[in-house]
């Protein structure tokens, strides 16, 4: 039983014309309504052709005019010819017409590719470069029709299509030679610039070139006007507008006169022209020559004063030139486009070129790879950019082969047409839910999006400013020389400066060469801290302890922002750089003003205590607590330095932190204790009660406790206690971190009596033995942890001795004025200064306090607003209820915030905690710029201003504290 009969319809082939089947059948591709025997691989590959219709017509046209029958056996037996040639045709309407002019050269379709051109007697060079062109178009596209061909790379595609410029300009030279008289009373040599100098050539492109000679100049001009015209006739525009002085200047010049013009009046736009120039035809020797006068100049360009601002302006004035309608369509110019990926890179070039010649390349996508290979664009962004790069390139590629014609222009979204036929040119295709052409739409639109991305974050960042103003010469300095940079910078150790730039720079890794790129900045920018070797040190000390950590080399390199704010860290304090070892990640903060200076400073403890709640083990729970408040330390602290965070705004987020650690650590505690026995609440005193806590302040509490019923009270504060002491022995373990000392001294009995007692205990202490002093230690008093009704009767316990009713008695007037007398005579530390001792100096913050709280105690039984354990607030509440003048206040207010400040400043420039201010040196400069007074001025005047402060605070407190008005 013979086969039946398959019927098929040329549709099946991506053929929609309705005479496609009789074109077919005219081919023999066609006959009783299928396929001809043998004919599947032919039209198979023509259905993936990137439009059927077109390569069909293109072979009726050579059916006409070839050697048919020799061209359809290979079409059914070459898969190499099949592929090329159907590419061919459903690309390019210029192609095809070439072919159809030129019938036999089908048959070059065999060969491997070889652009150069060797012009036999008679040839045509506009034939022959044609040719060449048509080979590079379908070894380029082949795999397209016929997927088992190799891929062709974009960037082999445009060396092939270079070289093919430069052979077509060498033998339009050699032409020239031969119809200018005299030619060879000259020496001439072409320098390729633009994309051919980088070889990277478009399809269609003018090409860019520049010449230089010696000798009969007249004769050299004659031969390179000639040149161009051959080639503009036969190949493409020969383009000399970038010469010096453009279309106006002379077309030929000398090489003194290049010389001359580049070293006095070239344009920074020039410098950026000249990285791609490459010498490519004519003298070998003078266009090397040329090489070697115009690099020099090339590769200093970046310190030319405003060049990172010239080129980014040169950007936009190009972006603004684009019509606003076309600028989403426009492959080159517009936003996302290939000007994004080519201004980022050459200026990322031309600032660290010159102090790697690894970077000196002249192709985008290399030049692209040795920028990420040297760490000077992140490994991701530098592959992201280049795949867009190819992306973008092929699309350009592709437009320009339909008609041989240059343009730039994406199809509109609504040509549903072309995108189809741009997508299959490029090997895409529907993917069940998107058409080829809204597959093409949205990786277009990707990949435009991703280059206009990382053009903004590359090219638009402020480290190459830095970069850039650094002298060149600073960048590759022998030993001596950088000695002397160094000591001429400001550094005191310019020799232990250098070891410690040797250490971070040596060898070859990428991590080495990003430092070696930062460096030359930090060094500028260390040189303007308070205390440059040490900044140096430190920034060494932090990169080896955080080498492993993968983006913090690439954080420096990326954020701008956050070099300049980590060079102001580490050069001025000495607590920060230990904190940034164990908190590494609150360096990303640092490029985010708003992130560094954190929420509403009153719930800066949540995350802490949401944290450490995951963790029922006690020991991993208090280490959480203490990893947090190192981070948020750290952000305060960075915060504080950089001028960001108020001073009220630290204090109260630094007690706030405490706070949050002592009930963490609370909630973690009692976990661990088993079943409690006793309610369990934490009073904050002193400094952390009023929400004033410092730097270097440790945490003044009291504990107290409520038995459970059935349980004694025995019971109930042996528990807590236990639970107490687990939390001090932990908090206080020995750490990197700035210590974690819970002080209970202020407890009834000081060290002598019970760490922790019931509520009752309290009371009839309090009721039989309270001193006036330990009164007046519970106007700060405040709960802060635990159990909140049990603070909350402690509290309400202690109401009427520190508001007493009736205020105080002239006895314990006179009581606290004697205390205060033996403090100031007492307790200043042996050889303190008393006019710059912060806390018990003169109208330091002991002062302050002292009159404020014997205030409180006089008259918040009749005040209430005076109930409050913040100083400020009830030295507010003082004036308003008429017990302190407003001058006084503005007097004591000022004495405590400067003194406050101050403290802290030295705390953070000293790293560890401490009252006496320093009266020379670099702490001295430090602890003025911490407190706002400008670099390289007098820090002298921030201690004439702090002892001028306190001498009016000093004054207030004598007549107010020691008056006769209380």
């Amino acid at each position: 039983m013979s086969e039946p009969v398959r019927h098929a319809s040329p549709a099946r082939f991506g053929l929609t014309e309705p005479r496609s089947e009789e074109a077919l059948r005219g081919l023999g591709l066609w006959a009783d309504r299928r396929p001809a025997d043998g004919s599947e691989p032919v039209l198979a590959a023509l259905s993936r052709s990137p439009d059927p219709d077109l390569a069909l017509r293109g072979l009726e046209r050579l059916h006409a005019v070839a050697d048919w029958d020799a061209l359809s056996v290979a079409l059914h037996q070459d898969e190499v010819v099949r592929g090329r040639l159907l590419a061919v045709l459903g690309s390019s309407t210029a192609l095809s017409d070439f072919l159809v002019v030129n019938p036999d050269r089908w048959r070059s379709l065999t060969e491997e590719v070889d652009v150069s051109l060797e012009l036999p007697d008679g040839a045509v060079l506009r034939t022959e470069y044609r040719a060449k062109l048509l080979l590079v178009a379908a070894n380029d596209l082949a795999h397209v029709v016929e997927p088992t061909l190799p891929f062709v790379p974009y960037d082999t595609v445009a060396a092939q299509l270079s070289d093919l410029a430069v052979s077509a300009l060498r033998a339009s030279l050699t032409l020239a030679a031969k119809r200018v008289n005299g030619a060879d009373r000259c020496r001439l040599a072409v320098i390729a610039m633009g994309k051919c100098g980088a070889n990277e050539l478009n399809y269609v492109s003018d090409v860019d070139v520049v010449f230089v000679a010696e000798g009969d100049l007249g004769v050299a001009t004659r031969l390179a006007s000639t040149m161009m015209q051959i080639a503009g006739q036969s190949c493409f525009e020969v383009d000399a507008a970038l010469r010096p002085e453009g279309k106006a200047g002379a077309l030929v010049r000398t090489l003194d006169g290049h010389a001359s013009y580049y070293q006095k009046w070239a344009r920074t736009w020039e410098f950026q022209a000249l990285l791609k120039a490459r010498p490519v035809a004519g003298d070998a020797e003078l266009g090397q020559a040329y090489l070697d006068v115009v690099r020099p100049y090339v590769w200093t360009a970046a310190e030319r004063e405003n060049f990172v601002e010239d080129v980014q302006a040169m950007r936009r004035r190009v972006e603004d030139h684009v019509p606003s309608g076309l600028a989403d369509r426009e492959l080159k110019l517009g936003r996302g486009g290939l000007r994004d990926v080519e201004f980022a890179v050459q200026l990322l070039q031309l600032v660290h070129g010159r102090s790697d010649e690894e970077l000196r390349i002249q192709a985008t996508t290399a030049a692209l790879a040795a920028l990420g290979r040297g760490g000077y664009v992140g490994r991701n962004d530098a592959a992201d950019f280049g795949r867009s790069y190819r992306f973008l390139r092929t699309l350009e590629h592709r437009l320009q082969l339909q008609r041989l014609l240059r343009t730039h222009l994406f199809p509109a979204d609504d040509d549903v047409t072309a995108l189809r036929w741009l997508a299959r040119s490029i090997g895409l295709h529907a993917d069940g839910r998107k058409s080829e052409g809204q597959v093409l739409l949205a990786e277009f639109r990707k990949h435009a999006n991703q280059v206009r991305r990382l053009h903004e974050k590359l090219f638009y960042r402020p480290l190459l400013q830095s970069v850039a103003g650094v002298p060149t010469e600073a960048l590759r300095l022998t030993t001596k020389e950088a000695v002397a940079r160094l000591a001429a910078l400001g550094y005191t150790s310019p020799e232990g400066a250098l070891r410690h730039i040797q250490a971070l720079t040596h060898g070859v890794s990428r991590r080495a060469r990003i430092q070696g790129a930062l460096l030359p900045v930090l060094l500028d920018l260390f040189a303007g801290t308070p205390d440059a070797d040490g900044g140096l040190l430190a920034y060494r000390k932090v990169s080896e302890a955080l080498a492993e950590t993968p983006w913090y080399l690439r954080l420096l390199r990326d954020e701008g922002a956050v070099v300049e704010r980590l060079a102001v860290l580490l050069g001025t304090s000495r607590f920060v750089p230990d904190l940034l070892v164990r908190a590494p990640e609150v360096l990303r903060l640092l490029a985010d003003t708003e992130a560094l200076v954190g929420r509403d400073p009153h719930a800066v403890g949540n995350p802490l205590r949401s944290a450490v709640a995951r963790y029922d083990d006690l020991t991993r729970a208090v280490a959480a607590a203490r990893s947090l408040r190192r981070h948020e330390m750290l952000r305060i602290a960075a915060a504080d330095l950089l001028g960001f965070m108020p001073l009220e705004t630290v204090c109260v987020s630094l007690s706030e932190v405490w706070v949050a650690v002592l009930q963490s650590a609370l909630d973690a505690a009692v976990r661990a204790a088993g079943e409690p026995v006793a309610a369990l609440a934490v009073i904050g005193m002193g400094r952390l009660g009023g929400h004033e806590l410092g730097y270097g302040s440790d945490a003044d509490v009291m504990f107290v406790c409520r038995p459970f019923d059935g349980v004694s009270d025995a019971e109930a504060a042996k528990w807590a206690s236990g639970v107490v002491e687990n939390i001090r022995r932990l908090l206080g373990a020995p750490s990197q971190d700035p210590p974690l000392q819970v002080d209970a001294d202020l407890r009834p009995e000081g060290r002598q009596g019970p760490l922790v007692r019931t509520l009752d205990s309290y009371r009839a202490y309090y009721r039989q033995w309270a001193e006036i002093w330990e009164k007046q230690a519970l106007l700060r008093a405040r709960f802060i942890a635990g159990d909140a009704s049990l603070g909350a009767e402690f509290e309400e316990l202690i109401e009427p001795l520190r508001y007493p009713a009736s205020g105080l008695d002239a006895a314990s007037v006179r009581e606290i004025r004697r205390i205060k007398a033996r403090v100031d005579a007492e307790r200043l530390p042996r050889g303190a200064d008393p006019s710059t001792h912060t806390k018990l100096g003169r109208g330091g913050l002991a002062d302050v306090e002292w009159t404020v709280q014997l205030l409180q105690l006089q008259h918040a039984g009749a005040v209430p607003d005076l109930r409050t354990p913040s100083t400020m607030a009830a030295m507010a509440a003082a004036v308003e209820a008429g017990l302190l003048a407003a001058d006084d206040a503005a007097a004591l207010t000022a004495a405590w915030n400067l003194a406050t400040h101050a403290r802290n400043a030295v705390t953070l420039v000293r790293g560890k905690a401490s009252d006496q201010l320093p009266t020379s040196g670099r702490d001295l400069v430090a602890v003025a710029s911490v407190m706002g007074y400008p670099p390289g001025g007098d820090p002298g005047e921030f201690l004439e201003e702090y002892r001028r402060t306190t001498r009016r605070a000093r004054a207030v407190a004598e007549r107010v504290f020691y008056g006769e008005g209380l």
